[in-house]
C-alpha cells in the first residue's frame, strides 16, 4: 500500500494522526451500520418469503376457483361481471424508519369490497372468485411495498459496504503507513540532531580543555 505524499513534517504527522483517529472511528460506525442494515434487509426478505407463501397458497384457491366461475357463468357473464366492478386504489409513497434510516416506499391502501353486479344469473361461487382474488390483491400490494424496501435496503447495505472498504482497504492503510513514514524521518531527522549536538559539544569541550592549557 504506497503512502500519502506529503512532506514529513509535524504538523503533517498531527494532521495523519487526526486523520486515522476520524477515519478508524468512522470505520466502526458504518460497520455497525452494515450490520444493522443487514439483519434489517434479513427480516425484511423472511417476511417476503412469508408473503409469497401466502399468495401461492391463495393463487392454488383462486385460480380453480375461478375455472369453476367460468365453467358455471360462461365467459360472457364473466366479462358483465368484471366491467361493473369498478374500485378507486388510493396509491402513494410513503416514508418508512428502518434501522435509524428513512426509506420510501409504495402505499396502497385497499377500498372496502363490494357487490356491482346483480345477484341474478349468478352462483355463490362469483362471490367466493370475487373476494379471493380481492384478498390476492391485497397480498400483492403488500409485497410490492416490501421489495420496495429490500430493494433500498441493499441498495444502502451495498453504499455502505463500499465505504467500509474504502476506509478499512484504502485510506485507513495509507494514512498509517505515512503516519510511520512521518514518525520515522523525524525520528532519524532527531538521531542526527542528537548526533551533532553531541559532536559540537565534544569539539567545544576539545577547545574549551585546549584553551585551559
Amino acid at each position: 500500500m504506497s503512502k500519502l505524499n506529503v512532506a514529513p513534517t509535524k504538523s503533517n504527522l498531527l494532521a495523519m494522526k487526526e486523520q486515522l483517529a476520524i477515519s478508524e472511528n468512522g470505520y466502526e460506525l458504518l460497520e455497525q451500520k452494515r450490520e444493522i442494515l443487514v439483519q434489517e434487509l434479513m427480516r425484511m426478505v423472511d417476511k417476503v418469503m412469508l408473503l409469497e407463501k401466502d399468495i401461492d397458497k391463495l393463487t392454488q384457491k383462486a385460480y380453480p376457483a375461478f375455472k369453476r366461475m367460468l365453467m358455471a357463468d360462461g365467459s360472457d357473464q364473466i366479462k358483465r361481471i368484471a366491467h361493473s366492478v369498478h374500485y378507486d386504489f388510493d396509491m402513494q409513497e410513503k416514508e418508512v424508519t428502518i434501522g435509524g434510516m428513512t426509506f420510501e416506499t409504495i402505499d396502497v391502501t385497499l377500498p372496502e369490497p363490494q357487490i356491482f353486479y346483480s345477484m341474478i344469473g349468478t352462483y355463490a361461487n362469483t362471490d367466493e372468485v370475487i373476494m379471493l382474488f380481492f384478498k390476492l390483491l391485497g397480498l400483492l400490494t403488500q409485497m410490492a411495498s416490501v421489495r420496495t424496501i429490500v430493494w433500498r435496503l441493499a441498495e444502502e447495505v451495498k453504499k455502505t459496504q463500499r465505504r467500509v472498504n474504502a476506509l478499512s482497504k484504502l485510506l485507513i492503510p495509507q494514512t498509517k503507513e505515512t503516519k510511520i513514514y512521518i514518525e520515522n524521518v523525524l525520528e532519524e531527522k532527531e538521531r542526527e540532531n542528537v548526533f551533532v549536538l553531541k559532536a559540537l559539544k565534544r569539539k567545544n569541550d576539545s577547545l574549551k580543555a585546549e584553551n585551559d592549557e
